[in-house]
């Protein structure tokens, strides 16, 4: 890829209740998208959007929405709806991207049931409905990724989810599943891509191990400020992490 020329290009990254929807890890996502950012040429600021009125989700460029059990999505289920829905929406609309991970990738479609039978709306972003179901999935995760360009194809990353969730047909999965379980078990199928919207169930973190996909994620930022192709960066170390899951989870 060319250098951009970026000057003094902002990059802001948006996390989503970052107190109650942040385990296995998933700080490092926020982290690698900063860092890339930065590597890039961006002048880079994380906003931390918790609960109450949001202000400047209008300046987000990424959108991270960790995980959370289902105490803490109950936590931020009203909120999410009343403060956060409309503009994220518009923002998703405007060209800002959005990676969202197990119990945020559950909210930000049609519902989420737990195993008590209690039902909680999502917000509907993307089209897809999620039931608990009664097994966990546990374990190491390799999908050959379906988006268009993307190098290397695999992405690696970790499972711990008992939420099975369906695609309907607004949604295209973000991959075929090579290793692990994926969205539901039986459709071998993991995440979606909807738009500008990425859910997914692959903790680990996700992004320190597959820069290629941070990325992606930072040129759409860079395509909704009019900006050019993104700067080589030397992703030796990156891949070998991600090298080094793909060979364990083979040993399997």
């Amino acid at each position: 890829m060319g250098l951009a020329i970026l000057g003094n290009m902002k990059f802001t990254v948006g996390w989503l209740y970052p107190d109650l929807m942040n385990i296995y890890g998933d700080r490092g996502n926020i982290l690698t998208l900063l860092r890339r950012a930065e590597w890039h040429g961006f002048e880079a600021s994380v906003v931390e959007l918790g609960r109450g009125a949001a202000t400047q989700m209008d300046e987000v460029d990424v959108f991270f929405f960790g995980g959370g059990q289902d105490r803490e999505q109950a936590l931020i289920y009203d909120d999410l709806r009343q403060f956060k829905q409309a503009s994220l929406q518009q923002a998703v609309e405007s060209g800002a991207q959005v990676l969202a991970v197990c119990g945020g990738y559950q909210l930000l479609g049609h519902y989420y049931q737990t195993a008590d039978g209690e039902r909680y709306d999502g917000i509907g972003l993307i089209d897809v409905r999620t039931e608990a179901g009664k097994k966990r999935f546990i374990g190491d995760v390799v999908v050959l990724s379906a988006i268009d360009g993307l190098t290397p194809s695999t992405l690696v990353g970790f499972e711990n989810h008992s939420g099975r969730t369906f695609l309907g047909p607004n949604a295209r999965p973000l991959g075929k599943v090579l290793k692990g379980h994926g969205n539901n078990g039986s459709d071998h199928q993991e995440g979606c891509v909807q738009g500008g919207v990425i859910g997914t169930y692959m903790h680990g973190s996700l992004l320190p191990k597959n820069p290629h996909l941070a990325d992606h994620l930072i040129a759409g930022a860079l395509r909704r400020r009019g900006g050019g192709a993104l700067s080589h960066l030397d992703d030796s170390a990156e891949l070998a992490a991600h090298g080094w899951v793909l060979q364990r989870a083979q040993r399997r």
